[in-house]
């Protein structure tokens, strides 16, 4: 039976050059096939991840992300914990301003979880908030 393991990631994280350091700007991802297993029983979880971070120097590049993220499939883990897990990889990988990893697990016996986790830089203070269009959740069809 698959157990959670504090053990580095088969493929790791890949960065990029921030191209606006001198701004914040959010960056809105969002991860619908996200798959792991139950650590008690073997059986597949299923979840939409949800990654906002304003990036300080850097920046995740997206297949390295895709492939680290494929990687938990094969792996048993409490949603919190994979949750928590995950938000540390990235926040380590690209130490941004902030960031926001949100995961919303489909049902398992009866109950929808989700797990929203957060990093902040020490120091760092947002800018004040002005009001705009949230992005609404996708499907796969954007149409």
């Amino acid at each position: 039976m698959p157990s959670p393991q504090k053990q580095p990631r088969a493929k790791p994280l890949e960065t990029f050059a921030n191209p606006a350091p001198h701004r914040d700007y959010r960056i809105h991802m969002e991860i619908p096939e996200f798959s792991c297993l139950c650590p008690k029983t073997g059986q597949p979880d299923f979840a939409v991840l949800t990654l906002d971070y304003i990036p300080d120097k850097l920046c995740v590049e997206l297949k390295s992300l895709k492939l680290y993220i494929w990687s938990f499939r094969d792996e048993g883990h409490f949603h919190e914990d994979v949750a928590n897990r995950i938000l540390d990889d990235l926040a380590r990988a690209t130490r941004p301003r902030f960031m926001r990893l949100t995961a919303r697990f489909y049902v398992r016996g009866g109950i929808f979880t989700n797990v929203v986790a957060e990093h902040c830089k020490k120091g760092w203070q947002p800018a004040a908030t002005i009001e705009l269009a949230e992005f609404p959740a996708q499907s796969n069809t954007r149409g």
